[in-house]
């Protein structure tokens, strides 16, 4: 089952999984009728199997988890500024929505939650990124008390030409002839595809423990080189107007804090958190301490791989949304 299986990530699985032998049925569960018959029309796919329903609601979640294998959570609000005009929306569907999955997995027998969230969840300065740093406690917890379901995270970065990003913005100002808006074009921020963000995922479900976070590491842009990128693929000269931050907005993005860095895991392309597994009786712990958190630097888009503008070029020409916009190609794509 896929939580908010119409999004981005929802239609990456479903090109990943739905022509193979691997699942038997997927699920679809969201809340937009109009996303899902779009879907089935278009597929066509005795696989596919849809419900409708809220994260919100357990009632609506319960049902849909029965006789479920594992279950791939990306049901969230996303947008920065939307979560911080009502940031009570981002609780309700991010951080009880999670709990709600996790529960009816649990009853159900579910073997393994995936469940997704970002890097604004590491120091968080947003609703948004505050609300998914409560759903990372909130799974972590119910892992701990679970014996039959697996339950861990990933955290990943911006994915390029998502819905709602800023490359399908670009784009469109390109194609209009408008000015691209840059909140600040020093600001960095971890370039992953839909592609990467697919990978990190079936590498917690293989890999994950009860509340071990995965993150990948990859390689970050200033949002000036991504622009400049994109025009210079377009072979166009529009105009920058640099319009300042957004409500919540942050200079960088940190994928690990220090705090994680000290006991991850190195697997090569991802690093591994494991949960915290301490009870309640701190005293035990007190003299160990953490010593070495003073001499770890967190992971963030500042210190991470830096691409210049034509290591953006090279990494946006794979794109399907810069193939089809910007080159004119025919992409065989159904994102809904």
């Amino acid at each position: 089952m896929i939580t908010g299986g119409t999004g981005s990530f929802g239609n990456a699985v479903l090109q990943r999984f739905l022509h193979t032998d691997h699942f038997s049925e997927i699920r679809i569960f969201s809340r937009d009728e109009k996303k899902q018959d779009d879907m089935r029309n278009l597929l066509k796919s005795p696989k596919l199997k849809f419900y409708i329903g809220d994260v919100r609601d357990f009632d609506s979640v319960e049902p849909a988890t029965r006789g479920v294998d594992f279950i791939f959570h990306a049901a969230a609000l996303k947008q920065v500024p939307s979560c911080e005009f009502f940031p009570m929306q981002a609780v309700k569907t991010n951080v009880e929505g999670t709990q709600n999955v996790i529960r009816a997995a649990a009853s159900n027998g579910v073997k393994k939650v995936i469940c997704l969230s970002t890097d604004k969840a590491a120091y968080p300065i947003n609703a948004m990124g505050v609300s998914k740093a409560m759903m990372e406690k909130v799974a972590i917890a119910e892992a701990r008390n679970l014996t039959n379901t697996t339950v861990c995270l990933t955290r990943y970065g911006n994915v390029m030409a998502s819905r709602g990003s800023v490359i399908p913005l670009f784009i469109n100002q390109i194609k209009s002839g408008l000015p691209l808006t840059i909140t600040d074009p020093n600001m960095t921020r971890f370039l992953m595809s839909l592609h990467d963000a697919v990978e990190l995922v079936l590498f917690a479900f293989e890999h994950g423990n009860p509340g071990d976070l995965f993150v990948n590491k990859a390689p970050a842009a200033t949002i000036g080189d991504l622009a400049k990128a994109l025009m210079e693929l377009a072979k166009a000269d529009n105009e920058i107007k640099i319009i300042g931050t957004r409500h919540g907005e942050k200079l960088y993005e940190t994928l690990c804090t220090r705090e994680e860095m000290v006991k991850a895991d190195d697997m090569g392309d991802f690093y591994r958190i494991p949960a915290d597994n301490r009870d309640l009786n701190y005293a035990m712990y007190y003299s160990e301490g953490e010593q070495d958190v003073a001499k770890i630097e967190d992971y963030h888009s500042h210190n991470t791989e830096r691409l210049d503008i034509e290591g953006v070029k090279k990494l946006i020409c794979g794109l399907g949304l810069v193939k089809r916009e910007i080159f004119g190609e025919k992409v065989e794509e159904f994102i809904v």
